[in-house]
């Protein structure tokens, strides 16, 4: 069974001329003891919510997954598509892709993330099982990582917050070759693995990973514990390759067709290339029939909660919100109109999150050890500890790589809306999950504080300046950044109403005055960009802004009308949701015919097509500096009058 799939991977990528056939050959055996003796799946019910989560951390290695789930029986994992790997249009591609392919948890290939983000799936058993019990939730979270997955910086991260959760139904196992693109692993690394585990709270355990008993009895073990286990499974990359196996020649390239003749040879596999013999292929098909029997018990028990029970469940795993939220956060937008509060957009956050949180409960936040400056813990809101997952609220502590990745597994394993924050300028740190979030289409909501110069004495080396404009270059991404409170509680609407796209809502540190002091049932910044301040005659200037410089513009729309310059103020909170309107809509709201200023203290990057050769950008030309906010608004010019000198200017031009 085991070597069905080094067949099937070395003739892969043979015939693909590109690929990794080492890993998994050598991966062969410890993926079939697990698949074959351990693994909870039913490859007719894919999504069964009961099911195991597997995750290929080492996607490089990517025809190990594909060919189990041909063997398996996955309908749409046919011999054709394994022929087919690598090739545009199959849904085998190079690394593993969330979403193209049944039984393929998450998309993976950069290193550590695999590995990072099933810490993620692991927490939301846990706390799914706190709120629905054993008996409707009760899975493993199983891994196969690298030498490489191990190395990556985000891997440190995550571990020790496994250790830290107690998550003893995370098991993971290393693929310990010793091998790497470079050559042998002592090349770059002599320290302990297994010590590095012990030291964050997991148990770690060395054992032959071509042996298929100690496989089993590993794992058993690790079934048993009340701590997450690794289990360094020492293999040989290349298995069975009499002059690759064990180097670095079988990593990243095919083997070639001489050395595969010797390969079956040297296996015993008779078998023409993408042929699988009968009865090999028949023991792998009963193994993945015998998943139905229990994904059909589970649906047994699970029909015997009470129909509200039920009905919440499924509600929550299909993603759909409550029933009555729009409305009440509709009510709430009045209220705020109504009240005129003059909070930073980082407390609007908060208080938004107050009402959202209690009508949406299968919210989770977080925070990486900046809850009182991120404001992401509502009222009355529990943290879970490694003894009590009924909370909904993470202390990832200072971990932000680790926390997105852990974010992208809550919203992977399904039934929950993870969200957390840190410093903006810390999306540095969580960038690669960020972007995995977007090439997943999962909703995972980012609160990024502390979003500009405005933040203060703090300094250039926390005052985003370049991350508004890196992160709207990302594709499916939000990046909302809202002017007030009434705006914060409509970017928090859209983030979550955004079923397949990531997003962040970057929140200001100073106070800032309500500017939305009509009420609207229309959640404009939905639209992207709105007029929020028309001009009285007609306009000759329009004034662009986003956030807290959306004061700015209303302050310089006053001095240019008080000099007879008819002006008009767009709000600007996700240029991304403003570029999806249609044409007329974009040009009636940019004011076609006027001079366009846009204000961001911030770069000017990707805001000229927005204000055209004709217009004027107010924000930032380079880094920070420490000092008060108002003295560094100042300094940097970026005011009222600068945007009224800039107005003036392009007028003349």
């Amino acid at each position: 069974m085991a070597n069905a799939i080094r067949a099937l991977a070395m003739d892969a990528v043979q015939a693909a001329n590109s690929g990794h056939p080492g890993m998994p050959m050598g991966a062969a055996d410890m993926a079939t003891v697990l698949f074959s003796r351990f693994l909870k799946i039913d490859p007719a019910n894919s999504q069964w919510p009961d099911r195991d989560r597997f995750v290929l951390s080492a996607g490089h290695g990517s025809m190990l997954i594909y060919a189990l789930n041909y063997l398996l029986g996955y309908k749409d994992m046919t011999i054709d598509q394994i022929r087919n790997f690598r090739q545009l249009g199959s849904i085998t591609a190079g690394h593993p892709e969330y979403g193209h392919a049944q039984g393929i948890e998450m998309t993976t290939g950069p290193l550590g993330q695999g590995i990072s983000t099933a810490v993620g799936m692991a927490m939301a058993e846990r706390m799914a099982q706190a709120r629905y019990g054993a008996e409707i939730v009760d899975h493993f979270t199983y891994v196969i990582a690298s030498d490489g997955d191990l190395m990556e910086g985000i891997s440190h991260e995550a571990i020790s917050l496994a250790g830290h959760l107690k998550l003893n139904k995370m098991i993971v196992l290393y693929d310990d070759n010793g091998i790497t693109i470079d050559g042998s692993l002592d090349l770059s690394e002599s320290g302990d693995a297994l010590l590095r585990f012990e030291a964050a709270g997991w148990n770690a355990t060395r054992i032959d990973g071509h042996n298929p008993e100690q496989i089993a009895a590993a794992i058993e073990a690790a079934q048993k514990s009340d701590k997450p286990t690794l289990i360094a499974c020492k293999t040989v990359i290349g298995y069975g390759s009499p002059h690759k196996q064990n180097t670095s020649g079988s990593h990243g390239s095919p083997l070639g067709a001489d050395e595969i003749k010797l390969t079956r040879e040297a296996l015993g596999w008779t078998a023409e290339p993408f042929v699988i013999p009968d009865n090999i292929l028949n023991a792998w098909r009963e193994v993945g029939k015998a998943g139905a029997a229990k994904s059909a018990a589970w649906d047994k028990r699970f029909r015997t909660l009470p129909a509200d029970k039920q009905a919440e469940f499924k509600r929550e795993l299909d993603g759909a919100l409550p029933r009555g939220f729009a409305d009440a956060i509709n009510a709430y937008k009045k209220k705020l109109s109504d009240e005129k509060p003059s909070w930073a957009t980082r407390k609007s956050s908060e208080e938004a999150l107050n009402v959202i949180n209690a009508i949406v409960p299968e919210t989770v936040g977080g925070s990486a050890d900046l809850t009182g400056s991120n404001n992401t813990r509502s009222k009355g809101q529990k943290a879970i500890t490694p003894d009590d997952f009924s909370g909904s609220f993470i202390h990832y502590g200072i971990r932000e790589h680790g926390m997105a990745a852990a974010m992208n597994g809550i919203a992977l394993h399904k039934g929950f809306i993870p969200y957390s924050g840190t410093f903006l300028v810390f999306t540095d740190y969580c960038r690669p999950s960020i972007r995995l979030a977007a090439l997943m289409e999962q909703r995972v909501i980012h609160v990024m504080t502390h979003d500009s110069i405005g933040l203060g004495e703090d300094g250039p080396t926390h005052q985003p300046v370049e991350h508004l404009a890196s992160l709207r270059a990302m594709p499916n991404l939000y990046v909302f950044r809202p002017a007030d409170a009434v705006e914060t509680a409509e970017c928090w609407q859209a983030a979550l109403e955004a079923a397949k796209t990531p997003s962040i809502i970057a929140c200001s540190r100073q106070n800032l005055p309500t500017v939305r002091e009509t009420h609207t049932d229309e959640n404009l910044c939905a639209r992207g960009g709105y007029e929020l301040s028309p001009a009285k005659g007609e306009a000759k200037v329009t004034l662009i802004a986003t956030g807290s410089e959306v004061e700015i513009a209303l302050a310089a729309q006053k001095l240019l009308e008080a000099e007879g310059i008819g002006a008009r103020v767009v709000s600007m909170p996700c240029v991304e949701l403003f570029d999806a309107q249609s044409k007329d809509y974009k040009a009636k709201t940019l004011g076609a015919g006027t001079v366009r200023v846009a204000i961001e203290a911030a770069v000017q990057y990707g805001w000229d097509r927005y204000i055209g050769e004709n217009g004027a950008f107010i924000g930032m030309k380079g880094f920070g500096a420490s000092a008060p906010a108002k003295d560094l608004y100042k300094h940097f010019n970026i005011t009222a009058e600068a945007a009224v000198a800039a107005a003036k200017a392009c007028l003349k031009a």
